[in-house]
């Protein structure tokens, strides 16, 4: 076997099962779950039509690179949603589908990550936010890299500082894992701090893979986050070199179980990505690409959804307000607050007292010379109906009571 198979971390999840084992609430209240990220509203009307019409394509097998009416989808709608120039964003250079962000985050380091042909050389390093989802540090470490994480923690408003890390890490890197809106934070890295990313990539020939999954899950009251094409747009970087985003269809479309996402960006990049996953064999269904291509079409359910997240947080944050120090995120469906303690221990006593999971934040972090960001902070993903939150929200605050 794959002896870096050994150095993987047990899956959040796998842990959060551990710490609730032998517990039985004692409550006869119903479990409500807040520590997954998993969209509860319903798909869009738009895409299922387009699923149930499009069955006949499982008779053919489906292209790695897409059909080109689904990567046109795609390159219309980071033209729209991102105000770039109209052709900017060339469907057979720029643009790939994925299955699913979750997949292709993996991969890309796969792909990309240069192995030292000196066996006693030190391995290259991946860069990741700290706290971070948990697939960055698979990924590094099975594609034979070291994780090197940058803190993103409640000292710098959860923001990165990317200056802060030194060049001699900068001179050891080949790729950095950013995520903005940030998960579990929910954090948007602003204009100025992208420039600098872009400016020390260059000098350190640095590859960036932009997690923007959460991009769409914002309050419509305020401005959309940003993207790093967009920024690159502005910056006159229009060869998009060094940069590949990564979005999705499970949180913008609530559609997690199609498996649909993208990859776009640096052409070089996209054209050498491609010829693995030829290889990988990882190419989207037919009736899945025609759902696709509804669901990136169509806003109106994209606006909905977001009218609903913040309903939710409107309810919740009320509630919860007076006994935690709760805020609404600049993005994304997590509530990200700190519990005053051992939040283990507060989500054991949660679990035991009121049937309500949530996930420690150490569950998500590293500790990195003996400070662990994820320490004290639980996150709770308001994904589940308006009712159910709220209720979650009403138990919150009587366990705190």
């Amino acid at each position: 076997m794959n002896p870096d198979l050994a150095r993987l971390h047990p899956y959040p999840f796998e842990k959060l099962a551990e710490l609730k084992a032998g517990i039985t609430p004692t409550t006869t209240a119903k479990h409500i779950a807040l520590s997954i990220g998993e969209p509860q509203h319903a798909p869009p009307a738009v895409a299922m039509t387009a699923m149930a019409e499009s069955l006949g394509g499982l008779a053919r097998y489906p292209l790695t690179r897409g059909e080109r009416s689904l990567r046109q989808a795609i390159a219309d709608w980071l033209t729209r949603r991102f105000s770039l120039t109209a052709g900017q964003v060339d469907p057979d250079r720029h643009v790939l589908p994925v299955a699913g962000t979750r997949e292709a985050l993996f991969s890309f380091a796969q792909a990309v990550i240069a192995k030292p042909t000196d066996p006693t050389a030190p391995r290259p390093l991946v860069l990741m936010p700290n706290p971070f989802y948990q697939i960055y540090e698979g990924a590094a470490l099975l594609a034979g890299a070291e994780p090197y994480y940058y803190p993103t923690d409640a000292t710098n408003d959860f923001l990165p500082d990317f200056s802060a890390i030194p060049a001699e890490i900068w001179a050891r890197a080949q790729l950095i894992y950013v995520c903005s809106p940030g998960n579990p934070s929910g954090a948007v890295i602003d204009r100025a701090r992208y420039q600098t990313l872009l400016t020390l990539a260059d000098r350190h020939d640095v590859l960036i893979a932009a997690d923007e999954c959460y991009s769409e899950i914002y309050d419509d009251r305020a401005v959309p986050p940003a993207g790093l094409l967009e920024i690159a747009h502005e910056l006159g970087r229009n060869d998009f070199s060094r940069i590949v985003v990564f979005h999705s269809l499970s949180k913008r479309s609530n559609l997690p179980g199609l498996r649909s996402g993208f990859v776009a960006g640096d052409a070089t990049v996209l054209e050498q990505y491609l010829r693995y996953r030829t290889y990988q064999g990882c190419a989207l269904s037919l009736p899945v690409q025609m759902t696709s291509i509804a669901a990136w079409n169509d806003e109106h359910h994209v606006q909905e959804n977001r009218r609903h997240y913040r309903e939710k947080f409107d309810a919740v944050l009320d509630i919860l307000s007076p006994v935690l120090p709760a805020r609404r995120p600049n993005a994304g469906f997590y509530l990200w607050t700190d519990v005053g303690g051992d939040e283990r221990e507060f989500c054991r006593a949660l679990f035991a007292e009121q049937n309500i999971t949530a996930l420690p934040g150490r569950y998500l972090s590293r500790a990195v010379d003996g400070v662990d960001p994820g320490a004290g902070f639980v996150r709770m993903a308001l994904v589940a109906e308006l009712a159910d939150c709220v209720d979650a929200a009403q138990r919150i605050r009587a366990f705190l009571s």
